[in-house]
């Protein structure tokens, strides 16, 4: 059965704070407009300060619905769910404010020497109630580790910004103009990001996050590693017949030679 808290309840504190990813779900005020779900995976990203308050640092995408959303009516709801161990689902039900890259709000929350590639914000959350039910349909899942590629090409871009003349620290090629041009607004027109791609700061970010991440290379031999599907068994097994055959022919052509020579 579900249960509904006010506030996060104190066993679940830890268990968030292990979590692997969590998705935040929005939605603008007007009744067509599109309902945004959105995955969140980077290492260290989400932090709890205390069971009716909790942030996370947004990193960039290709859009910004999730800021815009809660520019507008500030609703938004944060879901973890458990892929080892007992089955749960946590859902922390909030309102929401945006402090944007460079701003006061920002720089005491996200020092330089931990900020991410390609940060771009704090999202803030003020949890008005929590509801936790069974999560018995998830699945279980391995975790391998986190993508660098965000992070690898986020860092490339600010590169760019960082090359780029003083004051402004502003290159065509650079994640300022990634800001301006594609989240600047959501998909209905909502204001998203005002002030971050105007900013006239050189980006400076934590390298952390290459021993918390795992390269394509190293995923792709882990998985190799893993028990492998159906298919590649039936392909093992088939294999394994066309041995066993095999073997039984050259076997079977030794015995009647050799019984055609004691003849």
């Amino acid at each position: 059965m579900g249960k509904f808290h006010d506030s996060i309840p104190p066993e679940m504190l830890a268990w968030i704070t292990k979590q692997q990813c969590f998705w935040v779900a929005t939605a603008p005020l007007k009744a067509t407009g599109h309902v945004n779900i959105s995955p969140k995976g980077a290492p260290d990203c989400f932090h709890v300060i205390d069971n009716s308050t909790v942030w996370y640092e947004d990193l960039s995408g290709s859009g910004c619905e999730t800021i815009a959303h809660i520019r507008e009516n500030g609703r938004v709801t944060i879901m973890f769910m458990a892929f080892e161990g007992a089955p749960r689902i946590l859902r922390l039900f909030g309102t929401g404010v945006v402090h944007e890259f460079d701003t006061p709000e920002y720089n005491a929350l996200i020092p330089s020497e931990s900020r991410n590639p390609g940060s771009r914000a704090v999202i803030m959350i003020n949890i008005y109630k929590v509801g936790t039910s069974c999560g018995y349909a998830v699945p279980y899942y391995e975790f391998l580790g986190h993508r660098e590629l965000l992070h690898t090409v986020a860092s490339r871009k600010e590169n760019f910004d960082c090359s780029a003349p003083a004051p402004n620290y502003h290159s065509d090629k650079g994640l300022k103009i990634h800001w301006e041009e594609n989240n600047a607004e959501s998909l209905d027109g909502l204001p998203a990001l005002l002030n971050a791609g105007k900013s006239s700061v050189a980006f400076h970010s934590s390298d952390n996050w290459r021993a918390r991440t795992v390269g394509a290379k190293s995923v792709k031999n882990l998985s190799l590693k893993k028990e492998q599907g159906p298919v590649e068994t039936r392909k093992r097994e088939e294999w394994k017949l066309v041995v066993a055959f095999s073997a039984g022919v050259v076997v079977t052509a030794v015995c009647m030679m050799y019984m055609g020579i004691r003849a």
